[in-house]
């Protein structure tokens, strides 16, 4: 018995093969960093294409468009530009706004911070954030990486369990703010 063209379809949706062009998935984003991706595109609309306009224009001036490397360096870099227009819209049009944890809720949410302890003395402080505004560094993980998966709807006290890249870690959720 074969697979119908909805089960395949099922299938690479479950699995994230398809682009979030095709099927728009929910894109997590604190109201900060919306804006901040509104001034980007806005940026990139206003001046970056103009300036993509004139070196276009510069380069058709070389001669033969077949021999002309600028031209088609040009081609090349105004594709990259709008591809990058296409997908900030796409984000900013399927973001969905999250607000600073709700404390009140003792439970870890998108943009909640969490003090974690994970044995001995270290004591580490992470804020869940959606997938776009992930930086590790910066103590800001995303609630699709498998550690924020494990936070999410955790209670104060609670104890997870998950796999990092350098082994099994456990966290204790101390305090969630």
């Amino acid at each position: 018995m074969g697979i119908t063209g909805v089960d395949t379809i099922s299938c690479l949706v479950y699995y994230n093969l398809i682009p979030n062009k095709i099927i728009a998935m929910k894109k997590y984003l604190t109201k900060e960093n919306l804006e901040k991706l509104k001034k980007d595109l806005q940026y990139l609309k206003e001046v970056k294409r103009k300036e993509m306009a004139e070196r276009l224009e510069k380069s058709l001036s070389f001669g033969d468009l077949s021999e002309n490397f600028e031209y088609q360096e040009a081609k090349e870099a105004q594709a990259f530009l709008e591809g990058q227009i296409a997908e900030l819209e796409e984000l900013i049009n399927s973001a969905v706004i999250v607000e600073k944890g709700d404390r009140a809720s003792g439970f870890v949410q998108i943009g909640s911070t969490i003090l974690t302890s994970s044995g001995g003395l270290k004591k580490d402080r992470f804020i869940i954030v959606g997938a776009k505004e992930a930086n590790p560094l910066e103590g800001k993980i995303s609630v699709d990486s498998p550690l924020g998966k494990a936070f999410l709807d955790k209670p104060e006290g609670a104890v997870i369990e998950t796999v990092t890249p350098i082994g099994k870690a456990k966290y204790k959720i101390v305090k969630i703010e």
